[in-house]
């Protein structure tokens, strides 16, 4: 598609509607998936989404359409849609469009090579990952998937303040999940690798990964209920993490909906833990030049020295705040409307290295899986969760464990963290290092 071309025509169509501003959004992509079982492709999906779409702002009504076709009839009935749109909202006087300003240069975004690599060579990813995984360990006994991804993806936004950007990205990724089986015992694992790049993933680190994470529980035994000392691993402090993070969103903070609303300044997280949102992150899942709505992405320090320093802004809830975005406008392509998100979600990587985090514990545990920590209550930080991992003894892993839950809140966690891993690992766009804990609830026996 020619970006330039079609929103000119666009443009011409806009500019004869009676309107105080409008945004122009554009997107390609090309997706392939492919999944494969016993050496045999079970699921081989490509698609190549087009859309386009419109806001327009009139007599401070925001109004919002898309189109899939670039028809001239379909794009002027877009237009009109999203004419009704604004004038039968209410009026609001916070609605408006960014102007424009200088983008960050992010290199390595784009595998200009990727279009260029055989089907049967992605194919053949899947298959060599599930032939590495069965390899990995003799107690490995079924795959249930193993699977290749990718997606190309173009981007471009113009507005009526003078906001222009477009950008080209690729992602790649493989994932396994598997069944391992000893004395009776059942236990599954995952893991999975991303990159820009074809070349950027490691099948054979992902095989290990989940080959250990499932023999791993084997035989897995019953502690007693105790408060003791506890080190997270970095994909579930991630899934903790991950409940925090909308806290930040100023659209929870305005509604009131967020644990952290009016505490900037307070000290709530412990002093050793850095956190932070940053849309421009080399390498990072939700990297790119600009958000949802053209403004420019950025590195945001939210948590330092255990302080709350900011919450993040799109357009919108900045006018409400007298304040300005921070770049948080996310967008799920052309046919949605931009809403507030993060980016590139994390705690910084800390100085100590996991098995370290272990030394001094004489009885606790090691958590490397929760279940359903999306139930945790985003307002008051409260969770009570299902769990498994390892225990602790003097200093050491001594066996795995299941049928525990863990329970306490999410603040009172980020504050008794005692010591931070080296071992920073992203989870879509959020990201920890391993944590150790000084105290928490586990229900045993």
């Amino acid at each position: 598609m020619d970006f330039q071309e079609t929103a000119a025509r666009i443009e011409r169509l806009l500019q004869s509607r009676a309107l105080d501003g409008y945004e122009i959004m554009l997107g390609a992509s090309r997706n392939l998936s492919v999944e494969v079982k016993e050496q045999k492709v079970d699921t081989f999906k490509c698609s190549q989404p087009v859309g386009v779409s419109v806001r327009v702002l009139k007599s401070r009504g925001m109004g919002f359409s898309f189109s899939t076709s670039l028809d001239e009839t379909d794009l002027s009935r877009m237009i009109d849609n999203a004419v009704v749109g604004a004038e039968t909202q209410t009026p609001d006087e916070f609605h408006g469009f960014p102007g424009p300003e200088a983008y960050p240069e992010i290199e390595g975004m784009c595998d200009e090579g990727l279009v260029e690599v055989p089907e049967e060579d992605k194919v053949a990813r899947a298959m060599e990952l599930e032939r590495l995984v069965l390899a990995a360990d003799p107690r490995i006994k079924r795959v249930r998937k193993s699977a290749y991804g990718e997606s190309s993806f173009e981007v471009f936004i113009r507005n009526s303040l003078g906001v222009a950007g477009s950008y080209r990205c690729t992602s790649v990724s493989s994932s396994v999940s598997v069944v391992a089986e000893e004395g009776g015992d059942s236990q599954m694992g995952w893991d999975f690798g991303f990159s820009n790049y074809f070349s950027g993933v490691d099948v054979e680190t992902v095989a290990k990964g989940a080959a250990k994470k499932a023999a791993g529980l084997l035989g897995a035994r019953r502690i007693p209920t105790m408060r003791s000392p506890a080190v997270f691993d970095n994909y579930v402090a991630a899934e903790i993490l991950e409940v925090l993070a909308p806290a930040f969103l100023a659209e929870n903070v305005q509604k009131g909906k967020s644990l952290l609303a009016g505490r900037i300044g307070d000290k709530p997280f412990a002093p050793s833990l850095r956190i932070r949102d940053d849309g421009t992150l080399p390498g990072g899942m939700a990297t790119t030049p600009f958000d949802g709505e053209g403004v420019a992405h950025r590195n945001n320090i939210l948590v330092e020295d255990g302080a709350i320093l900011a919450y993040l802004y799109d357009s919108y809830f900045a006018r409400k705040a007298g304040t300005t975005s921070t770049g948080n406008s996310a967008r799920g392509g052309a046919k949605s409307p931009p809403n507030m998100g993060t980016t590139n979600f994390f705690i910084e990587n800390g100085p100590v290295p996991v098995a370290e985090l272990l030394k001094g514990i004489e009885r606790g545990v090691l958590i490397t899986e929760v279940m359903g920590m999306h139930t945790a209550n985003s307002i008051s930080g409260d969770f009570s969760v299902g769990a498994a991992g390892f225990f602790i003894e003097k200093g050491e892993v001594v066996s795995p464990v299941k049928g525990i839950a863990i329970a306490g809140n999410i603040l009172d966690i980020f504050r008794d963290v005692e010591g931070v891993g080296n071992d920073l690992r992203f989870f879509s766009g959020i990201g920890s290092p391993s944590l150790r804990i000084a105290a928490l609830d586990v229900s045993g026996e």
